[in-house]
């Protein structure tokens, strides 16, 4: 008996690192290029504790309604109307980009690995086939999810793995130093969507039954994850590309095919035919990983909103409402990867920490307070630390945009 708890705890901390470390981690070396590795550090920490302290927040609100309760009923009974309004439209346009960032993600390495093989497809076919696959998976429910996630991530790791330490000897530390810390909001956007894992945590409190010191374990390791692989790809990756020139990182943060020509480009640099075929392979596993979190904490978020059940012709209509918006999307605009990923920080900050900071303070402080079981340690200084910092980080996101 214990060793089934413990695989399912195993399962649900790789639910939480392959819905963090996936599209993103191809994104942050291109996303702070300009700023360069040792002044993007700063805004790595920074980041992974404001995104884990509001996932806690958003566990702690969480807890203090019923099961199956999800971010859309949480603003409506902890802010009231204006808090769902909201909570809609940020859930919404948030993973609708998130989406449609992995399809067309996806769909170009799909479609490069294809060619490479000597078959040719139109773009827009593998970006149907990469999405199907993936939709079919979640379709069947987070038992499957989380049995498919955990082979994708021991792959992953395994990958990994062998991709730092066959990379590490190529590092030049004269890469690493280059950089300007004028530049270091630039990816603020990005590095906040890589930390992003709390629209998952609604489903893995069902998922345990409200087990909380799973729960709060599960989350911190979880977190904790990401943090070490993000520093250690970044210190690779932004030590063995140039940073500018053409093909250089910064010039793929304006491309429209970045994670085919990321690929690319650090097999060029490497000259080595077995760190080419681990890096295609691993950037396929990050981005379906992913894309089956982002998918199934918005299908759980419609069935919540939209209050209609998984079952039957309900579960058709949920997980048409999640996909078509994206799939539309990624057809017309096949180049959003970066793109969508630099909007969607901005979605990001609004939901997973100015909305769970509001919360939390309604919950903890009102008249009427709810706050009961679980709190997260800092009290009213915290809350108002994380609030500014959204705050922030919605700046830095228009600014980025614009």
């Amino acid at each position: 008996m214990s060793n089934k708890i413990d695989t399912k705890f195993i399962g649900g901390v790789l639910l939480i690192v392959g819905t963090a470390v996936g599209g993103g981690m191809l994104a942050l070396p291109i996303a702070t290029a300009e700023t360069g590795f040792i002044n993007s550090l700063i805004l790595m920490f920074i980041c992974w504790f404001v995104m884990t302290a509001s996932a806690f927040l958003v566990l702690e609100v969480n807890l203090w309604l019923p099961a199956n309760t999800n971010i859309i009923t949480m603003a409506r009974i902890l802010l009231g109307k204006w808090g769902e309004t909201i909570a809609w439209i940020s859930y919404l346009l948030l993973f609708y980009s998130v989406l449609a960032a992995y399809m067309a993600g996806g769909g170009d390495f799909l479609t490069g690995l294809l060619t490479s093989l000597g078959l040719n497809i139109p773009s827009w076919i593998a970006i149907i086939l990469f999405t199907g696959i993936l939709s079919y998976v979640v379709y069947k429910g987070i038992h499957y999810v989380d049995y498919v996630n955990r082979g994708l991530m021991f792959s992953k790791f395994s990958i990994y793995l062998l991709l730092v330490l066959f990379l590490i000897p190529f590092i030049s530390i004269s890469k690493l130093k280059e950089g300007n810390l004028a530049y270091l909001t630039g990816g603020a956007t990005v590095m906040i969507t890589s930390f992003t894992f709390a629209n998952i945590i609604p489903s893995l409190r069902t998922y345990f039954h409200g087990d909380v010191i799973k729960l709060r374990k599960v989350i911190l390791i979880g977190s904790l994850i990401p943090l070490v692989c993000y520093l250690f790809w970044d210190l690779t990756i932004m030590g063995i590309l140039p940073r500018g020139g053409e093909h250089g990182l910064i010039d793929m943060l304006h491309s429209r095919h970045s994670t085919s020509e990321f690929v690319r480009q650090l097999s060029y640099f490497l000259n080595n035919g077995f760190i080419s075929l681990l890096a295609r392979i691993f950037t396929s596993i990050c981005l379906a990983t992913s894309f089956l979190a982002s998918m199934l904490g918005l299908s759980d978020f419609l069935a919540d909103g939209l209050r209609i059940a998984k079952r039957g012709k309900g579960n058709i209509l949920v997980y048409a409402a999640t996909l078509l918006p994206p799939l539309t999307i990624v057809l017309f605009y096949p180049g959003a990867f970066i793109g969508a990923l630099s909007y969607a920080g901005i979605y990001c900050a609004i939901l997973f920490i100015i909305l769970p900071t509001l919360m939390a303070w309604r919950g903890r402080y009102s008249k009427t307070p709810l706050s009961q079981g679980f709190k997260l340690k800092g009290g009213k200084p915290l809350l108002l630390f994380l609030g500014i910092i959204g705050l922030l980080f919605v700046v830095f996101g228009i600014q980025a945009a614009l």
